[in-house]
């Protein structure tokens, strides 16, 4: 088993914060602060058939648990590495007669793995589970109910020849889960495929604007330095996306984690100026303003049902027409601008209109880069995205340049071994040598292009859905 090594950091109390975690020594940009493997993790319920058990790689012909018939491996070293926390989920998903939800099944083996290993610290663990938050007492009348579903669908599933656990400690558990688990991403960091909880991990506290961000990365969680941090400094992370004004943050914030956030870019409302950005000249008036927001949020609503039925030709039509709306009003680092112009250059990228998504993503980026912090691992594949929309539509010098951006911010967020950088270095590679003979000969270049759009070295974009493109960061499963 891997265990985590913890010599860069030490648990200490933040203030307002209660325990945090700071470091023992001076940080630099792409340095790891730790890497951790789950103490207990799921494949989602949408992909147990798709993504491998033990890694969560996403594989086209994976091996079926012989037992069970529920579990998927790569092959048979992912199968006797699973052996272990798979055991007792095998015997009891036989006598259940079909597998429980992601959350009961994790629960599941976070118990089995306390039965196994006992309630203390587990080694390369700074804080055991039992120690963990769960907010249970802040849960509202709804969070309540689903509580006790949970609870009852895991007494139905946990089996009475395993150790007993006290209500009070199923419940601890399934708080813990709800407010510390983890999405753990597929190979490629383009989407989200299980949940874990990484108890080191849930020591790290939020700030909006945080030194440190989280990569799944080779079947570990990555803490990774995003800038200098000087020994002694507290390390932060971002349970949320930072693109949204303070006071929606905060909402999110509250509900999802409990917490008030203080952080500085909350409390003085640092860059809700750009979020809220309205066009200069002639400067709208505060009911136009009003009356395109909300427009904007009603189309929002929209696009999502259409989006949901696989209408993309309709999603399209209402951006165009969104955005038609938006633009003598509303600014382009303005929050509904820059969601409508995201959905449109992913949408119109899948639909391979790239001319007109390449228009689109560039807007959208140019905003991205005067709101995000530069070393935001969303701005990279946001960035690295439009860089391959600008390569499919013939602008390889625009394109080129994006995906060099890219790959800097990724090196940082991401690292040289992860799957993502080492596709955007080959893509990085390929945009420098069609530059350099687009430069040389034009005609060449483009029956270069012809040839190699044919072999599709660059991959079109998937199809978009709710899941593409999630960021792997804290979130409830």
């Amino acid at each position: 088993m891997t265990i985590a090594s913890m010599e860069k950091v030490e648990v200490f109390t933040s203030e307002g914060k209660g325990r945090g975690l700071k470091t023992t020594k001076e940080l630099w940009a792409a340095d790891v602060v730790f890497a951790e493997p789950a103490y207990s993790a799921v494949v989602f319920d949408s992909f147990t058939q798709v993504v491998c058990h033990t890694c969560f790689k996403r594989q086209e012909k994976l091996q079926r648990c012989g037992q069970c018939k529920f579990a998927h491996y790569c092959d048979r070293t992912c199968q006797k590495d699973a052996w272990l926390n798979h055991k007792n989920e095998c015997a009891a998903i036989k006598k259940h007669g079909k597998p429980p939800s992601e959350n009961i099944r994790l629960a599941a083996r976070i118990m089995w793995r306390i039965e196994r290993e006992g309630t203390g610290l587990t080694e390369g663990c700074l804080v055991s589970v039992d120690d963990l938050q769960n907010h249970v007492d802040n849960f509202g009348e709804e969070e309540q109910k689903d509580l006790r579903m949970d609870v009852d669908s895991f007494l139905n599933f946990w089996p009475p020849q395993s150790q007993q656990f006290s209500m009070q400690y199923i419940s601890h558990i399934f708080g813990v889960i709800n407010c510390n688990a983890f999405t753990l991403s597929d190979q490629r960091g383009l989407q989200a495929v299980g949940v874990g909880i990484f108890p080191n991990l849930c020591l790290v506290n939020h700030d909006c604007w945080p030194n440190c961000t989280v990569i799944f990365n080779n079947g570990k969680i990555e803490l990774r330095a995003l800038g200098k941090i000087s020994e002694g400094e507290e390390l932060t992370v971002s349970y949320i996306d930072f693109l949204n004004i303070s006071q929606e943050r905060k909402k999110q914030l509250k509900k999802q984690y409990y917490f008030d956030c203080t952080c500085e870019h909350c409390e003085k409302g640092i860059k809700d100026d750009l979020f809220l950005a309205v066009k200069e000249d002639p400067k709208p008036s505060q009911d136009v303003v009003k009356e395109v927001t909300q427009f904007s949020k009603d189309t929002l609503e929209k696009i999502d049902k259409a989006r949901s039925e696989g209408l993309y030709h309709e999603v399209v039509k209402l951006c165009r027409e969104c955005l038609q709306k938006q633009e003598p009003v509303l600014a382009d680092t303005n929050i509904h601008v820059l969601r409508i112009l995201s959905i449109a250059s992913e949408v119109l990228s899948y639909l391979q209109s790239f001319q007109e998504a390449s228009d689109y993503a560039k807007r959208m980026v140019d905003g991205y880069m005067k709101l995000y912090h530069p070393n935001n691992a969303q701005l990279g594949m946001a960035v690295m995205r439009a860089g391959l929309t600008h390569w499919h539509a013939g602008l390889i010098e625009a394109g080129h340049g994006m995906i060099c951006k890219a790959y800097a911010i990724l090196l940082v967020t991401h690292g040289p071994t992860h799957p993502i950088t080492k596709d955007l270095e080959a893509m990085r590679i390929q945009s420098e040598m069609e530059l350099r003979m687009f430069r040389q000969n034009e005609f060449m270049y483009y029956k270069m292009r012809e040839a190699t759009l044919s072999n599709q070295k660059m991959q079109i974009m998937a199809e978009p859905s709710a899941e593409t493109g999630v960021p792997t960061f804290l979130k409830k499963p």
